[in-house]
């Protein structure tokens, strides 16, 4: 019973982990990434697309998307799209691609990021730590329950805590790591 609870409970920080990575992959670092585009909608026949599910991006260089619209007429509007999102890029288009340079980062948005980074972070940790309340609410229930012996409760309450230990290690890592990859010219 307690193997179940903290399985699930491994699997549940898991995502919040597989979720940090998702939001640390949509942060510009000055580098050209296709995550960069996945936010972004485009009107196509009234319903708003992601880009990505309209086009072909690729990274010819590393600091320039390359978008293939599949369908010509809506190259002005993938142009647009871009220019109204907040990632404050300048598309060009010669009618059949559109070419988006990705400028360097100042010093100022460089820091910006990084404390975009921080929050995403704390975010996953606090995800962490709520699974790892429920986690110990269910153990101390079926130990009060009488379905588990205390020793038995205490051996998964220890495994649970060294889990979440692990976990929150693991997104300090990836924040290290994103902080130095956001700083580096």
């Amino acid at each position: 019973m307690i193997n179940d609870v903290i399985a699930d409970a491994r699997a549940r920080m898991q995502k919040a982990i597989e979720a940090t990575k998702h939001e640390f992959a949509s942060l510009r670092t000055g580098r050209a990434s296709p995550v960069l585009l996945e936010q972004i909608r485009v009107d196509y026949y009234g319903v708003p697309t992601p880009i990505t599910q309209v086009a072909t991006v690729t990274v010819p260089e590393p600091r320039l998307l390359v978008i293939h619209p599949w369908d010509k007429k809506i190259v002005k509007d993938v142009e647009k799209a871009i220019l109204k999102s907040e990632l404050g890029l300048v598309p060009s288009t010669d009618g059949v691609f559109v070419r988006v340079p990705i400028p360097s980062l100042t010093e100022e948005r460089r820091r910006e990021l990084v404390k975009v980074a921080r929050k995403h972070a704390e975010e996953g940790r606090v995800a962490i730590r709520n699974v790892r309340r429920e986690a110990k609410e269910m153990i101390e229930q079926l130990e009060e329950d009488g379905e588990v012996s205390e020793d038995e409760s205490k051996r998964g309450l220890d495994e649970l805590q060294k889990l979440t230990d692990k976990s929150i290690a693991e997104i300090d890592a990836l924040l290290a790591t994103k902080d130095k990859e956001i700083m580096e010219l």
